[in-house]
């Protein structure tokens, strides 16, 4: 993940009279683009994709995501010294650089793969874990920016197979998931900050063209091969795009889109991995987007379900603020409570999205215990009230103050968050909805619900209302699912005359 200083004080509260353009499409609506150009290096997919791959995606509602790698030995400090204390963040701790970081710092960390030897990984917990948890769909990373990969890929030295541990990893988790009914993308970062033939800057000397065309060679080649070694996989999550070098190399990105696609078919590739030869990454200059799905949303979501235009596209949420990679201490950090994150998984799926949350295990291959105990307490809720996550769509109605709407054929679901002291849920439709609740339970139990149209009778109002009464005497200290059949209005509301003023 790009580790952003801005964003990170954005979401600790500070103000800023300017937000660079890269992620202003990201605080709200998108500014329209008034007048189409000609594009050689547009979109290669539909902005909405009809196909099996993509409606499955749609349907998971729920993902893990898996950072891990050499950054997992230091776990987020090195001998005392935290990134709170001035080292980089977990997986970003290479560019540790100044008066607090050792000597020599980028060659101790290149040689970390001589120490990666986790005795304690077993695909199989990671696998069995996620699906107690509910996950349907899984991210993993295959090389992060320090560019040591998980698999023993031909072309580098850099890999796990030249480690102690030496077995492929990235087979052990592919195959793990998917025998657990779990589809799997592959995360692959462009960038590499130990390869000498990569550089940020867009080359401009033969020399440095003849280098950094090795590099894209080699890119192409691990992706290939990537897609030759596990074929069961369902899409890139691609990372590390940022840079001149690769966004001057619009022509070679749009081919080896296309070359990827066309070696599998139905591969589901997000907006960030490429842009149009005038530069404009994840949408290109007509707006269009470029990929399946909107890859902006890593930390943030939209505010409002207008601003994504019908586009797909999934959040990924960290558990501590901007921790990706393993974090031995969490002490001091305020770490995400399975309500926060209930409440995320909620939210982002209301809006068509999918919730994936992310996991850094240690250097032995263990999950932090803290991410233990959050995968138990999802999991536990979410194996009761699942009907309303998973496949399911935007419900159309106003956003409620008391939780999140969702919907699926003729049903309508609300997470109820903040529980009405009078315990009355009341339900706001528009009065033109040819269908309204007509039956209510809750999801826990299936218990039947008291459920009466309630005409509010207010000027202008353009809605009518439907409440449901819940049992004083149903307690539940976690979101609870109310689960409405949707049908054809019994009543209308009765035109009487306006009062005169």
């Amino acid at each position: 993940m790009r580790y952003n200083k801005l964003i990170t004080a954005l979401l600790l509260g500070a103000i800023f009279t300017h937000i660079p353009a890269a992620y202003s499409q990201w605080t709200g609506p998108r500014k329209k683009v008034e007048k189409r150009i000609d594009l050689k290096y547009g979109p290669l997919t539909p902005a909405h994709r009809k196909d099996e791959a993509m409606e499955r995606f749609r349907n998971y509602g729920f993902g893990q995501f898996i950072h891990w790698g050499l950054y997992a030995i230091p776990g987020n400090e090195w001998n005392g010294v935290s990134a709170r204390k001035g080292a980089a963040a977990s997986e970003w701790i290479r560019t540790w650089s100044g008066p607090t970081a050792p000597k020599n710092w980028k060659n101790i960390y290149d040689q970390l793969y001589k120490q990666f030897n986790p005795k304690g990984f077993d695909a199989g917990v990671w696998a069995r874990q996620a699906k107690e948890m509910g996950a349907k769909y899984l991210i993993f990373t295959t090389k992060h920016h320090d560019g040591f990969a998980l698999w023993p890929s031909k072309y580098t030295d850099y890999t796990v197979q030249k480690s102690p541990y030496k077995q492929d990893i990235v087979k052990q988790v592919v195959d793990a998931y998917t025998a657990e009914g779990i589809d799997v993308f592959l995360y692959f970062s462009i960038m590499e900050w130990n390869n000498s033939n990569y550089m940020s800057k867009a080359p401009s000397t033969a020399g440095e063209k003849a280098k950094f065309a090795k590099f894209l060679a080699y890119t192409r080649n691990q992706l290939l091969e990537l897609l030759e070694n596990y074929p069961q996989i369902k899409g890139f999550w691609f990372d590390g795009t940022w840079d001149q070098s690769w966004i001057q190399a619009y022509d070679f990105t749009y081919k080896l889109e296309k070359e990827l696609r066309d070696k599998h078919p139905g591969l589901i590739i997000g907006s960030r991995f490429r842009n149009d030869e005038y530069g404009k990454r994840h949408f290109d200059s007509n707006g269009d987007m470029l990929g399946d799905y909107e890859q902006g949303w890593e930390r943030k979501m939209p505010k409002e379900f207008e601003w994504l235009e019908g586009r797909d596209w999934d959040c990924v949420m960290t558990i501590p603020p901007n921790g990706w990679g393993y974090m031995k201490d969490w002490s001091g950090l305020y770490t995400k409570t399975s309500d926060d994150l209930i409440d995320m998984l909620m939210n982002c799926v209301s809006m068509n999205g999918n919730f994936v949350l992310n996991f850094g295990p240690d250097g032995n291959g263990r999950m932090h215990p803290g991410e233990d105990r959050l995968a138990k307490e999802i999991g536990d809720w979410i194996k009761v009230n699942g009907e309303a996550v998973y496949g399911v769509r935007h419900a159309g109605l106003a956003p409620s103050r008391l939780g999140y709407f969702t919907r699926k054929e003729d049903n309508l679901y609300l997470t109820v968050f903040n529980r009405p002291v009078n315990n009355i849920v009341r339900i706001a439709v528009p009065k033109t909805a040819t269908e309204v609740p007509v039956a209510a339970k809750l999801l826990q139990n299936g218990q039947s619900l008291e459920l009466k149209h309630v005409d509010m009778g207010l000027d202008l109002d353009k809605n009518t209302y439907y409440d449901i009464v819940l049992p004083e005497v149903y307690v539940s200290s976690k979101p609870f699912v109310l689960k409405m059949q949707l049908g054809s209005p019994k009543t209308q509301s009765e035109k009487l005359m306006d009062a005169k003023m």
